[in-house]
């Protein structure tokens, strides 16, 4: 069985964030420490909660003309 850690999942969805792909948190303590690293990194993101997990969707700068 493989153990895999906690920091090192928001790592790699932190990633997927800061180069503007959605992530997913499974779990209520993945979710958890996702919101708190978004918000060390002041990071825009759209948070969509459902009943199996959490999507975190980078927001898109509007664009002006």
């Amino acid at each position: 069985m493989f153990i895999i850690h906690t920091r090192r999942l928001v790592d790699e969805q932190m990633d997927r964030l800061a180069n503007g792909y959605s992530a997913y948190a499974e779990t209520n303590e993945l979710t958890r420490l996702m919101q708190r690293e978004i918000n060390k990194r002041n990071l825009p993101v759209i948070l969509d909660q459902t009943e199996s997990g959490c999507w975190f969707i980078p927001e898109k700068p509007a664009q002006t003309h």
